[in-house]
């Protein structure tokens, strides 16, 4: 993969591992945190294991809808988490890939590392995904999800 196809987000949050990682598989927990507010995520539906499928439903202040489907390429409990929305389902293809994203959940100093990278076919995904607001939309959910975290 070109690094150049590559966004990261990387946080050290005040959670373990354990708790980041339930808010990434659990729907009720998703649905919480995952989109940038005034956005929400009303459906969630995963079946996390290697071959499972996701869906989400995220919608705007103004009706706007955008469904997304994906499937989970790795999965090791606490640790990491792939998915692609390359498969819509067992995989299916999807009509158009766009990105694959990796995240980690490490030990630092009694903290969690939590590091995203998500990764695209094309640098025209890339320049989509920026203009769609990848760093401030992403930032925004990871202090939804760290607010979150924080009372489990």
């Amino acid at each position: 993969m070109n690094p150049r196809h590559e966004l990261t987000l990387t946080r050290l949050i005040d959670a373990p591992r354990s708790a980041l990682f339930r808010a990434w598989t659990e729907p009720e927990l998703l649905k919480q945190w995952f989109t940038p507010r005034p956005w929400t995520t009303p459906i969630v539906e995963t079946d996390v294991r290697p071959g499972g499928s996701s869906y989400f439903l995220f919608q705007g202040p103004n009706g706007e809808e955008h469904h997304n489907r994906g499937v989970y390429l790795e999965v090791v409990p606490g640790e990491k988490l792939v998915f692609t929305d390359a498969y819509t389902e067992a995989w299916v293809p999807s009509t158009k890939p766009f990105m694959t994203c990796e995240l980690t959940f490490a030990d630092e100093g009694g903290k969690t590392r939590y590091t995203a990278v998500v990764r695209h076919w094309t640098a025209e995904d890339l320049a989509t995904h920026e203009t769609m607001g990848f760093h401030d939309g992403w930032g925004k959910a990871t202090d939804q999800l760290e607010a979150l975290v924080a009372s489990l």
